[in-house]
């Protein structure tokens, strides 16, 4: 079975368990702070998939790093993955699990890319600029920065797209030459 479907079918056991339990909160706060320790430190996930190392060796590392920082719950759900040996598969069903609960509370991502950082007012003006516009209400502003846009702003929600970037606007003034347009033709 792929790592895929293997984090699929595990963040929605831990995400169903969580609500019926009313811990969905601490939960996601658990799998956020596992997905950070997962993203800065490749040599843990090196560990979690090394064939070397024992199930049982791993899980006390795993537990050692996360006593004072996760729940019950999210405790025992890492050790269900170890004794199951999935443990390989924690940091792609820490980020299937945030990306569920994100879908279950309806918080739609909207990635923003700019040339350059966008201060904090204007990312509230974005966001109450989205929220006026759209049938979006409950959002996540995620900004990249990418000099390659030169200047202005692309805005992505799910599979819609703006792109209102100086590169973009180079491109079709690009496509305008290159059907010679501007040349006029003498009949």
């Amino acid at each position: 079975m792929s790592n895929v479907r293997i984090a699929t079918r595990y963040a929605k056991s831990l995400l169903g368990l969580a609500i019926e339990r009313n811990e969905l909160d601490k939960a996601f706060a658990d799998m956020e702070w596992l997905q950070s320790v997962c993203k800065s430190n490749p040599d843990f996930v090196n560990m979690l998939r090394s064939p070397v190392i024992k199930s049982d060796a791993k899980g006390k590392i795993v537990m050692a790093v996360a006593k004072d920082n996760i729940g019950q719950l999210t405790a025992s759900f890492i050790q269900l993955l170890i004794t199951k040996g999935r443990e390989g598969g924690l940091p792609e069903i820490s980020t299937e699990f945030i990306r569920q609960y994100k879908e279950y509370k309806k918080i739609r991502i909207v990635k923003v890319t700019t040339a350059v950082p966008l201060s904090d007012e204007l990312k509230e003006g974005i966001v109450r600029f989205i929220k006026s516009t759209t049938d979006i209400q409950n959002l996540e502003l995620e900004t990249i920065v990418n000099k390659d846009i030169i200047g202005g702003i692309i805005m992505q929600a799910g599979d819609k797209l703006v792109d209102a970037s100086v590169a973009y606007d180079f491109k079709q003034i690009g496509k305008l030459f290159e059907n010679n347009d501007f040349i006029y033709k003498v009949r």
